[in-house]
Formats: C-alpha cells, structure tokens, sequence
C-alpha cells in the first residue's frame, strides 16, 4: 500500500510536470528514480502485464488527477506567483541531480562528455523555435483527427524524453491552449462530446508514442548505459534554462524571491528523497 501512494505521489508531480511549459515529466521520472522501470514496463506491457500494471496504475492515477486539477491550479500559479512556482519545479528537477551522478561517477571520458554537450546544446536550441498560431477545432474534418493523432505521438516523445518539455511543443505546434481548454471544458462538462472526439485521437496517439518511444530508450539503456545517462543529465541541467526561458511575467523582488527559495528546497527534498 505504501508503495502505491509513493508512486501516486511520484506520478502526480509528472503529471504536473507535463502542464507547466518548459517542465519535462520525463526529466521528473528519472529525479524521482522510476525513469528505466517506467520504461521497461511501456516497452514490454504484456510481457509482464500482472507486474506492470500494479506499477503503472498507480503512477497513471497520480497522473492523470495531476492534469484534471493542475490544469486549473497551474494556470492560476503561474500567472499569480510565477517565480515561486518556477523555483519549486526546479527544485524538484536539481534534487534528483546526485541520483544521476551516482550512475555516472568515475566515468568521465572525453566520448560521455560529447554526449552531455550535445543533448544540452539540442534543448536549448528548442528554446530558440517559435510558437505556432493555435489551432481551432470547430468545423473538424478527417485530416484535422489525423493531425491530432500525430500530435499525440509527437507529445508522448517529449514527455518521456528528459528534458524537452512536452507543453512547450505543444505551444510550438499552436496546440497548448486549445487541449488545455478541451480538458476544463470536459472536466466542467461542457460539450463533453466534442470534447471527447478531441481528446480521443490525441489520446490514442500518446499511447503509441509512448511504446515506440519507450522501445527505443530501452535499446539505449541497455547497450549504452554511462552516455545515455551523460546525455539524460544534458537534458536534465539544459531544461533548468528552458523553464525559466518558456515563463513569461517573471520579475524578481524580494517576499516572491524568498518564497520562492523555500520552496525550491522543499521541491529539492521532495525529488531527493523520493529518488532513493
């Protein structure tokens, strides 16, 4: 039982994650220490159903009322107390940050380090695109459900690899605020069968992007272990700019700055202690 509510706990924060733009809940998996189990279990889902579900369940619950809830919550703190909120999800990002060196410690060759320069230089090159004109989804045809399926498979790419965050191609795409909109027109049911004719085709696309994805970091891990861990750890450090790049309104001043480091440490021990 308690193992569950440690995964709820850990799927409601990636879930979260997966709001914020500039977040990443693939960074958030892997500082909480479920990142290579969450993707075995995707990638071998009926290999090991019984086993596989009594893990991910619980994570997909924590998720999911994250998203149901956060998708309200997180607008309002964002826009009220930004810097505050920044602070605490990097604070929970850097906390699993001494779990990542432990797997890398004592190896670091000129190759591995290639490795961490380049996956740090990608993510911050994302920073530089711009974001696409939202899309509309009145008067919807079948290209229009075709699309949305792509956009899933591409949303469930960057919301399990580390760094790039998932909300933010979704804005690059010009999909962001319309699936947000969608997702509290439905839980304020409203429209509810439009609604779900929009969710559904995105739904089903994250679920084959998760497994394909998921199948190739499994490669990864097992055949290049230490430089896909210098590469995740590129990832992990490049996204700390990119949350702070991706957040508009932010101002510094001196009660928001000192909140904000509170919780930023009270992040950092949630992720630390969490990533054991």
């Amino acid at each position: 039982m308690k193992e569950n509510i440690v995964l709820g706990i850990k799927g409601f924060f990636i879930g979260i994650a997966n709001i914020i733009p500039g977040v990443s809940g693939g960074t958030l998996a892997i500082t909480m220490g479920i990142y290579e189990r969450l993707i075995e279990a995707i990638s071998h889902f009926f290999g090991k159903f019984k086993e596989n579900m009594k893990f991910l369940i619980p994570i997909g619950v924590g998720a999911v009322l994250a998203i149901i809830l956060g998708s309200k919550i997180i607008g309002y703190s964002l826009d009220t107390f930004p810097l505050p909120t920044i602070l605490f999800f990097t604070g929970l990002i850097l906390g699993g940050v001494p779990m990542l060196y432990n797997k890398v410690k004592g190896n670091f060759k000129i190759s591995n380090i290639i490795f961490f320069l380049l996956t740090f230089a990608f993510i911050i090159g994302i920073m530089f695109l711009k974001t696409g004109k939202e899309v509309r989804f009145e008067n919807m045809n079948f290209m229009s459900y075709i699309l949305l399926f792509i956009v899933g498979i591409i949303s469930a790419a960057t919301m399990i690899i580390p760094g790039i965050s998932g909300s933010f191609m979704l804005m690059v795409m010009g999909y962001y605020k319309p699936i947000l909109n969608t997702i509290n027109a439905l839980t304020s049911f409203e429209n509810i069968g439009h609604n779900i004719s929009i969710l559904l085709p995105f739904g089903l696309g994250i679920l084959v992007g998760f497994v394909g994805i998921a199948k190739l970091l499994e490669i990864l891990f097992q055949k290049f272990e230490i430089p896909t861990y210098f590469g995740i750890i590129g990832f992990v450090l490049a996204s700390i700019i990119g949350i702070f790049a991706s957040t508009p309104g932010l101002s510094f001043s001196i009660l928001p700055f000192l909140i904000g480091i509170i919780l930023f440490l009270i992040g950092f021990g949630i992720a630390y202690r969490l990533g054991d």
